[in-house]
């Protein structure tokens, strides 16, 4: 379809530094639009065709201490990579929860989609989040 945007390495560039420029910032007062959020939101738009680039810009801020900006990273990042690229990022998932309870924090709070619940991954995944409960017993 002509003048369909077709998202792009310069625009998910353009996209995690705008993010990386408010981040961690603070989080919105209760009933506001939070900026944080809508930053990761905008990164989270180029899950499909950018995943590398998504991929590290969730690894690190998803080990960070706040748990609302953990939150937005696990919610508009991590579960939807998963969704779309399971095969690929799985393993990076589970490096990054094995490296830091604050990952596998992350993690523990995504739901599955697309990918990431059909019956195969569905179980990698499931054992995955039962080491992750079993860790932090």
């Amino acid at each position: 379809m002509p003048g369909a945007w077709k998202p792009s390495k310069m625009g998910v560039q353009k996209a995690i530094e705008h993010a990386e420029r408010i981040l961690p910032g603070q989080p919105a007062p209760e009933g506001r639009e939070d900026r944080r959020w809508q930053a990761i939101i905008k990164v989270g738009e180029y899950i499909e065709d950018c995943p590398s680039e998504v991929w590290r810009f969730a690894r690190k801020w998803g080990a960070h201490s706040n748990a609302d900006l953990r939150a937005a990273v696990a919610t508009c990042l991590v579960e939807h990579l998963l969704e779309y690229h399971f095969e690929t990022i799985i393993p990076l998932v589970e490096e990054a929860c094995d490296r830091g309870k604050r990952f596998a924090d992350t993690t523990a709070i995504c739901s599955r989609f697309g990918q990431a619940d059909t019956p195969k991954n569905r179980r990698r995944f499931q054992r995955l989040l039962a080491r992750i409960q079993k860790n932090s017993l």
